[in-house]
């Protein structure tokens, strides 16, 4: 019995989407997890949306091959799943993941005292930047935490570039200020 050759080009088709598929997690998975831990602060649900947006690009697998820039349409995917997890919650908890944050900060060559000082500063940066209006620390989130390029932030947001730049700016200035502030305190 042979097998008819549409079924065997289905099969390898779908084998190389699948391919495809696996190279894009491996290639992208803690970079979309930045992006939703930056704004969850919890790091299950960073994992859940990551994996709810793989959901939805294993959903419109066969449209990969149209994407110019993979990472760009994935961070977008995921801030949208992100942004209504957030909208279907109306409340954020305000406790900081201490392990996750360590997790992330650099160990090597420190002592446990600059180690502690570390922590403190980067959990400080990052209240700072929760303090900041929405669109501003969308917009410093991606560029400061993503590196993405105002381009590619106009094109996760939906806005134009030069929106981006002006929220840059705005966001910018309000970092100095509040960090400039806190360490006047001091």
């Amino acid at each position: 019995m042979e097998i008819p050759t549409s079924a065997v080009n289905d099969q390898a088709c779908q084998r190389a989407q699948n391919e495809a598929l696996a190279a894009l997690v491996d290639q992208y998975a803690s970079s979309l997890y930045r992006v939703a831990y930056s704004v969850l602060h919890n790091s299950a649900d960073a994992e859940d949306a990551v994996q709810e947006a793989f959901l939805r690009v294993l959903r419109h697998r066969d449209s990969l091959g149209e994407v110019r820039d993979q990472r760009v349409w994935l961070i977008r995917i995921v801030w949208n799943v992100v942004l209504d997890r957030k909208r279907r919650q109306k409340t954020r908890p305000e406790t900081d993941d201490v392990d996750e944050l360590a997790r992330v900060l650099p160990a090597t060559g420190l002592t446990a005292e600059d180690r502690a000082a570390a922590l403190q500063h980067h959990t400080h940066v990052l209240a700072c930047v929760e303090q900041l209006p929405e669109k501003e620390r969308q917009v410093l989130q991606l560029s400061a935490f993503e590196e993405l390029s105002s381009v590619e932030i106009a094109a996760v947001l939906d806005i134009s570039e030069s929106s981006v730049r002006s929220r840059l700016f705005r966001a910018r200035n309000l970092m100095a200020e509040l960090l400039g502030h806190t360490r006047s305190l001091r």
